[in-house]
């Protein structure tokens, strides 16, 4: 018995040696079929040989930005791994990003899409502005949030409803103040964030500070599908293995997708009924997204379907809040972390305000220049998305010499480009001054500094999220001081980052601050 068993257990190591072994044969002669028919100078970039059947996966790590970027210093800023079967496309340089995001950006511009989007209902993947590949359809949505939503205009026009928003985040921190509770400054962010783009899509607050539901909340149902959208998943490395869901993410995703669809869907049906009782000709009593698109809708106007609006609101508060949110977690951080800079910021405000008692205005945010500088360097340092979200080839492109083939993952490494000592001096430091007295920006023309991306794909929600930062910011560190919980001194706090949903960089330890009001 005991020598059958040891048979047994020989042949399945036999089997399993030549599946190995074929596997590799298979992969070593697919690449050298490639590139001799390619031709030498159609090879792909340099990057680290991989090992058959896995590639370089072992190599990224719990914090494949760091990993990817010590990988570059190597192979240089035009790299190539092959990540299980799929060929993965790293870029992290101003130089190489400037030549695919402009002299090729359409050839760039579709989207490698994440398994565990499967979890959408009504078939998403082919209806978001996120995953959409430039077309038709991708156009309209695109149109319809650069126009009905982030144009200047609708913003300029909607500025009272963002300052009552920012109003009611200091009304909770006075509250904690005097409670002397801590803040959550992430949490909070994000409930601000969130409240402001509900009221732009539906007329009323999604999201409540301290929420007494016994109901799971809607800012912890956006966190829960970002913490597990951001879980590696062997599907995306292994397609073959996709139908098994062998992370369980699908499984785990689909019901929190479905509560969050739904509570689309009930206040979508709540403007249709509202419509139904009055007459056609009489006005809303509300002018926001969802009456437009309803109205619309109901004209036959060309633009989205009541189908597509569920999953461009997802879209909406999913990429929406946590950039912002974790941004202003970190800009605080850092702030209370180097006190010189913080008196800075504050005496800039102060001249420039007094002792008013309120948010400050957005027009201020053009005459604070410290301010605006606090925030691009915590936007170097920190960017919301490591590596942009994932671009995808749709054809063969040459990029300085080497073949980037069709349907290639392509990575930016944002964080590695802030860490560009040749481009950024004492780079690992928070030196605001260093944008005082060049004119860079982060609005897409600058490629040294793209947190929101360049071209086609750039975040659309940048206006916005421009405006939030400053107004919360500069709000929070205006009227009150800061200290950390726990009396722990500031430079002794956690500033490590962790990776989350879709490339996002977050704080590994939440900052817990305890306001202290100043007048």
């Amino acid at each position: 018995m005991h020598g059958s068993h040891n048979f047994v257990q020989t042949q399945m190591y036999s089997m399993l040696f030549i599946l190995v072994s074929l596997f590799s044969f298979l992969y070593i002669f697919s690449n050298k079929w490639f590139n001799r028919r390619s031709g030498s100078s159609a090879r792909l970039p340099p990057g680290p040989y991989p090992i058959p059947i896995i590639g370089s996966m072992f190599k990224l790590g719990n914090k494949p930005h760091h990993s990817l970027a010590a990988l570059s210093e190597t192979y240089g800023p035009l790299m190539s791994l092959k990540i299980g079967s799929i060929t993965t496309i790293v870029v992290s340089s101003r130089e190489i990003v400037q030549e695919v995001f402009s002299k090729h950006d359409m050839s760039f511009s579709s989207r490698t899409v994440p398994y565990s989007v499967n979890c959408y209902t009504q078939n998403q993947t082919k209806n978001s502005v996120i995953w959409l590949p430039v077309g038709d359809k991708w156009r309209i949505m695109r149109k319809v949030l650069k126009e009905q939503l982030f144009s200047i205009r609708q913003l300029d026009a909607s500025k009272e409803l963002r300052k009552k928003k920012v109003q009611e985040l200091l009304n909770y921190v006075q509250d904690c103040c005097t409670n002397r509770k801590a803040v959550n400054i992430n949490h909070t962010a994000a409930t601000a964030t969130l409240n402001v783009l509900s009221n732009y899509i539906f007329s009323a607050d999604i999201a409540h500070y301290d929420s007494t539901s016994t109901e799971m909340p809607f800012r912890d149902i956006i966190l829960e599908i970002m913490k597990l959208g951001g879980t590696p998943n062997l599907a995306d490395f292994f397609p073959v293995f996709r139908h098994l869901d062998p992370n369980g993410l699908v499984k785990k995703l689909t019901p929190l997708n479905q509560k969050l669809m739904a509570i689309f869907e009930k206040h979508i049906n709540n403007k249709l009924e509202e419509r139904a009782k009055r007459s056609a000709d009489a006005p809303s009593s509300t002018n926001d997204l969802t009456d437009l698109l309803l109205a619309n809708i109901q004209n036959e106007i060309p633009s989205i379907s009541l189908d597509d609006m569920p999953i461009l609101l997802s879209d909406l508060f999913i990429a929406g809040s946590d950039a912002t949110s974790n941004t202003l977690e970190w800009a605080m951080a850092e702030l209370i972390r180097n006190p010189e800079k913080i008196l800075k910021a504050k005496s800039e405000l102060k001249e420039l305000m007094g002792t008013q008692d309120g948010p400050i205005e957005e027009s201020y945010i053009s005459r604070l220049p410290y301010l605006q500088a606090v925030v691009k360097e915590t936007l170097r340092l920190h960017p919301p998305v490591t590596f942009l979200v994932p671009h995808r080839t749709i054809s063969d492109v040459k990029v300085r010499g080497y073949m980037i083939p069709k349907d290639a993952k392509v990575l930016c490494n944002v964080w590695a480009m802030g860490q560009d000592s040749k481009v950024w001096p004492k780079p690992q430091m928070f030196e605001p001054e260093r944008f005082l007295d060049v004119n860079v920006d982060y609005q897409g023309q600058d490629f040294e500094l793209i947190p929101f991306g360049t071209g086609r794909r750039m975040c659309p929600g940048l206006p916005l999220a421009h405006r939030m930062l400053h107004l919360m910011l500069g709000s929070l560190i205006h009227k009150f001081d800061w200290k950390i919980e726990g009396g722990m001194r500031p430079q002794d706090m956690d500033m490590t980052d962790t990776f989350g949903f879709t490339f996002t960089l977050q704080k590994n330890q939440p900052l817990l601050a305890l306001p202290v009001k100043l007048f």
